[in-house]
């Protein structure tokens, strides 16, 4: 089941649309991290301001340094400490649609301890945008069947899996400057 839905919605993010997916916080609209015009329909649907960044989610380490240039040692301390999800924000981006690096060059990802997002994002070879399932400034999903009707019209796919799981919050969000500055976004 899963390797089917991964094929299903690897089409649409190779062909510059919209998923709706499970991660591992909350029900997520996905696409091609590397596509300005995708990133573009993802703020379009969520009716956001494209200078307030998006979320990117990669399988492992090895992706991660596709899109940083320097990953700070204090990361993985992070990774390896935490025992919830938690997206690090990052300095000096590269290789990512340009609407999707904010205006100081940072750029926000996320190795997600998920199935499905893992094979995902493996298969794709690349990193994938991941924001949550709703309008900007609504509250946020806590599960699929609180995703209001908008936002399942917009996407091209939604993915067929976890239906029923009930997700308790976003991540948390930490920003580690190269300079060696941590800075507690959302705990």
């Amino acid at each position: 089941m899963i390797n089917e839905e991964v094929n299903n919605a690897l089409k649409v993010l190779k062909q510059g649309g919209l998923i709706l997916y499970p991660t591992d916080t909350v029900w997520g609209i996905g696409c091609d991290a590397t596509n300005p015009e995708a990133v573009k329909k993802v703020y379009a649907l969520k009716q956001r301001i494209d200078s307030k960044a998006l979320i990117c989610l990669v399988a492992d380490d090895r992706m991660l340094k596709k899109y940083i240039k320097q990953i700070p040692e204090a990361a993985r301390n992070i990774v390896e400490v935490t025992d919830k999800p938690t997206t690090i924000i990052y300095d000096d981006a590269q290789n990512l649609a340009q609407n999707l690096i904010a205006d100081d060059g940072t750029i926000a990802i996320r190795i997600p301890d998920d199935e499905f997002c893992y094979w995902l994002s493996r298969k794709f070879n690349g990193a994938i945008v991941s924001t949550s399932a709703n309008i900007s400034g609504q509250p946020t999903p806590k599960s699929y069947k609180e995703i209001v009707p908008e936002v399942l019209k917009g996407v091209d796919y939604i993915v067929n899996l976890h239906h029923e799981k009930i997700c308790s919050k976003p991540s948390s969000i930490i920003k580690l400057s190269n300079n060696g500055i941590v800075k507690v976004i959302r705990a």
